[in-house]
């Protein structure tokens, strides 16, 4: 079977109408307005961490967030709580797995952390949803893992990036030959120098995008073009700092609606950088893809002993609606802070922001005007250039 299932192959129109119909019995449950179509999304406020770790901390554990039916809790840094539960699937990890080939007959050395963090259940149930065996090594005792994926035959990693690679070299050194040829990676950077490295080895190692909250997210086919968009979750790219969609493209903020009835998860923004690609895989699977993971959305800066953060600069962004973009930039001149603002307009009198610079950065800087699309692509909004050497 080349996909997991029908809903990898079909169309956008087919798509768009089932995540609405279950977007809207989502919000049946939670007592809202239905919407009319996908794109009134835009219109609600986007849920961020912080926020939701404060509706946690006021009615834990899960804040006043309705949750179904579930078997696990689990604990992020913050703290975060995060449900889980057993059913097919539940994190859609299964549709990943069998984009790398992994399903029955295979043997997952799963070396995740089991231990109050989701990660190692996420990846045994999408094993589990494969009809593959699992072998819950857990992180750590790389003697020990070596000599248990020597006599039990595991033929799938399933961890960080970094770690198969340290695994393999202590089997090297033991004068063990694993029978590895798949690796599942998340939670680190996949460097295309390790990559290769896997792949002399005859590894094919693929990477998806997932967090503790939403499970899957985006996941790499083996075309290995973009990560293609888990058909449980719709994406939306936000600027950072506000609740507005970018153009199709532009780098911004990754913002996901959840479509488990056991725990929906609204617009919840996961802090990262991503843009969408145009087109679709030439694996076959329709749904559309993004670039993969390109640096954190939380661009908080001090500058002057003042925190400037991206929602400020996108208030100064609405203030005028000449205005297309703007970046707060901190440099140094000698021992002193500068801020300077870029913003790009048509507009050629630097004075006539200066006061809304003022009202929404709570601080004077240089005002520099640049033609729309000067900025780079590369979603920040504040960019720190200041050195400490």
């Amino acid at each position: 079977m080349t996909h997991f299932d029908d809903l990898e192959t079909r169309s956008s129109d087919a798509r768009e109408a089932a995540q609405l119909a279950a977007l809207n019995a989502i919000r049946k449950m939670q007592g809202t307005e239905q919407l009319s179509d996908l794109s009134a999304l835009a219109t609600l406020p986007v849920l961020r961490k912080a926020e939701l770790s404060a509706r946690q901390k006021a009615n834990p554990p899960f804040g006043d967030l309705k949750v179904g039916q579930i078997v696990h809790y689990f604990q992020s840094p913050g703290p975060i709580y995060e449900p889980g539960g057993v059913s097919h699937d539940w994190w859609r990890m299964g549709r990943f797995l069998h984009a790398l080939g992994v399903g029955k007959g295979d043997i997952v050395q799963n070396c995740f952390g089991y231990h109050l963090t989701p990660a190692g259940m996420i990846f045994e149930n999408g094993a589990r949803a494969v009809g593959a065996s699992i072998l819950p090594a857990g992180t750590g005792q790389t003697e020990l893992q070596v000599r248990a994926a020597a006599d039990i035959g595991t033929t799938a990693y399933a961890g960080t990036p970094d770690y198969l690679k340290v695994i393999l070299e202590k089997a090297d050194e033991m004068g063990e030959r694993l029978k590895i040829t798949r690796a599942a990676v998340s939670g680190g950077a996949l460097f295309p120098s390790l990559r290769q490295w896997y792949s002399d080895r005859g590894i094919a190692c693929l990477q998806c995008y997932a967090t503790a909250d939403l499970g899957n997210i985006a996941y790499e086919s083996l075309a290995m073009e973009g990560m293609i968009l888990d058909e449980g979750v719709i994406v939306e790219i936000v600027r950072p700092g506000s609740d507005r969609p970018v153009p199709d493209g532009e780098v911004g903020e990754v913002v996901v609606t959840s479509l488990n009835p056991d725990y929906p998860l609204i617009r919840f923004a996961t802090g990262d950088l991503s843009a969408i690609m145009p087109g679709a895989s030439p694996c076959g699977r329709t749904n559309r893809r993004i670039k993969g993971w390109m640096g954190r959305a939380d661009q908080t800066t001090k500058i002057k002993g003042m925190f400037v953060r991206p929602e400020q600069v996108e208030q100064l962004v609405a203030r005028h609606d000449e205005i297309a973009r703007a970046r707060v930039v901190a440099s140094r001149e000698g021992e002193m802070d500068v801020m300077t603002v870029q913003i790009e307009t048509r507009a050629t009198n630097p004075a006539l922001y200066e006061a809304s610079i003022v009202a929404t950065l709570k601080m004077r800087g240089h005002v520099e005007l640049m033609p729309p699309g000067a900025l780079p692509n590369d979603g920040k909004v504040i960019e720190d250039r200041r050195t400490y050497d």
